[in-house]
């Protein structure tokens, strides 16, 4: 994938020079600098307050308390991790984070749940029914408030940049059941 792109890249740069244009590769890869820059730093305020948001629900044992509330669906999803509660608490926090919006903090998260399920691990060179489960459900994603794109929406001048939620809502819990479904079909193989 890499070869190609550098292949796309050359040939713009070739087809610019051919047509004696090359203010035009320019122009275009300083406006996309640009452009990336304004929305990651765009992006960057959201995510810091969410993450800090987590970090306070951690500390502060509310997420004991909806660990508590959601056992029986952690059961079901990841049962092999049932005594790790260290693994049990980041899954919650990375399933959270995702049905806030909160992708790139989830990622974080995810991995921190990753490593905490390899720990019970008996074979660490082959993924557990649990870690599949978890790559499934973050890759899927149910999304209450999928607040990156109400940001971008937003920015780029929506009249209604959180007409988003309901549409979002129901193709992501759609995807996550789908998603479910035929992981448990496959655990059982």
């Amino acid at each position: 994938m890499r070869n190609i792109w550098f292949g796309l890249i050359g040939l713009g740069l070739i087809f610019s020079f051919l047509n004696n244009k090359p203010e035009v590769i320019s122009n275009i890869l300083f406006y996309d600098i640009q452009k990336s820059v304004d929305l990651i730093l765009s992006l960057v305020s959201i995510m810091a307050f969410w993450t800090g948001m987590m970090r306070i629900v951690e500390k502060s044992g509310i997420l004991n308390k909806i660990a508590y509330v959601i056992r029986p669906l952690i059961k079901f999803l990841f049962k092999d991790i049932q005594n790790n509660s260290l693994a049990v608490n980041a899954i919650i926090m990375t399933i959270a984070a995702n049905f806030l919006g909160m992708g790139n903090s989830a990622t974080a998260l995810g991995i921190k749940a990753m490593q905490e399920i390899q720990k019970t691990n008996k074979n660490k060179k082959i993924a557990t029914n649990s870690m599949c489960m978890l790559l499934i459900i973050n890759i899927s994603s149910i999304q209450l408030l999928p607040l990156s794109i109400i940001k971008i929406r937003a920015e780029a001048g929506a009249v209604n940049p959180t007409d988003i939620i309901m549409p979002t809502l129901l193709a992501t819990t759609f995807s996550t059941i789908i998603a479910v479904v035929f992981a448990k079909y496959y655990e059982r193989i």
